[in-house]
């Protein structure tokens, strides 16, 4: 579906704005997630200017209620680096952003400034060029281990059991994001071969292997016992109301399942399950990390190196397979 620029237009936005997404669209062919992430935002950042630069004073409208839409050119080409800083330290002190938050932001003004002084040529000089971007601690992912894995697939249970076991083999076993897998459609399943669509609008292979096969037959044979009354045919994973299944029907089944095998459902989310498979096929399927990089989808392997992190086991064997290990002491 394009992003809706009519809608973009109703909602009073600034027309740098509206342009500016309307380029992500149809130049950068970014996905619709990531234009609705800049567009919340840049549109966060306007509403702060205003209070920030006294363009604003009506103390009886909530902060998401303050209008943008009469952000001027002028007030563009006015804006400094110290502005920028006094944005992200408000993200901190009032809306309790975390640094990955506040990391985003940061791409999503050197985004746009980058298109105002680039491709619109509002301004002259752009200020975000030497914004800098907090600093990430590296954390290793939360995974479930290979016995937990199992513990999870043999909970499930239920009038949808055949639906929600293929959905959690399929992120166990593929490392698909969540919007990977409510995205799938039949025709893009050939034998073993499933064509997804990640981040950005861009298409990868993933591999089913014996497992994601078997568990996908088991459903499609459920699945079109009630083909007439399925609304989009193409959809592979299909809801109670016969519809496309949403990311907020696959987060409150994976936890009702987590509770049914005693894991915890606050911890583990479908995005933790493709942390799963990544540690699983890194730990125990000799799966090299360019590869792994290339099945996750992720655009640059310094994402894909957590991995190489997790497996505090072949640390342990490495010192002790150090010549001294079993030296005794003098």
């Amino acid at each position: 579906m394009k992003y809706d620029i009519a809608s973009i237009r109703s909602n009073n936005l600034p027309q740098s704005l509206i342009d500016f997404l309307n380029y992500l669209e149809t130049i950068k062919g970014k996905s619709q997630n990531t234009i609705k992430g800049y567009k919340i935002d840049l549109t966060m950042f306007f509403r702060f200017l205003k209070i920030y630069k006294g363009l604003f004073n009506d103390e009886s409208l909530d902060f998401e209620e303050i209008p943008i839409g009469d952000i001027s050119n002028a007030v563009l080409q006015q804006i400094t680096l110290a502005d920028l800083y006094a944005f992200l330290s408000f993200t901190e002190k009032y809306r309790e952003n975390s640094a990955y938050a506040r990391a985003r932001k940061v791409a999503t003004l050197k985004s746009f400034f980058k298109f105002l002084n680039g491709k619109a040529k509002i301004i002259v000089e752009n200020p975000a060029i030497d914004l800098e971007s907090p600093k990430i601690s590296k954390r290793n992912p939360t995974y479930l281990t290979l016995d937990e894995s199992k513990s999870l697939l043999n909970a499930i249970s239920g009038r949808n059991k055949e639906r929600d076991y293929c959905i959690i083999t399929f992120f166990l076993n593929c490392g698909l994001r969540l919007s990977e897998l409510c995205g799938i459609d039949i025709p893009n399943i050939k034998g073993d071969i499933l064509t997804v669509i990640g981040k950005g609008n861009k298409e990868r292979t993933v591999y089913l292997n014996n497992a994601c096969v078997k568990a996908l037959d088991n459903y499609l044979k459920v699945r079109n016992e009630n083909l007439d009354k399925i609304i989009d045919k193409d959809a592979l994973f299909i809801s109670k109301n016969h519809t496309r299944i949403s990311k907020r029907t696959v987060e409150i089944m994976l936890k009702k399942h987590l509770v049914n095998a005693k894991l915890d459902s606050e911890k583990y989310t479908p995005h933790k399950l493709r942390h799963t498979a990544a540690t699983l096929m890194y730990k125990y399927g000799n799966v090299d990390i360019r590869s792994l990089q290339k099945i996750l989808g992720h655009e640059n392997v310094s994402t894909t190196q957590i991995y190489t992190h997790v497996d505090d086991e072949k640390l342990r064997d490495a010192v002790k397979l150090n010549p001294l290990s079993e030296e005794s002491e003098n």
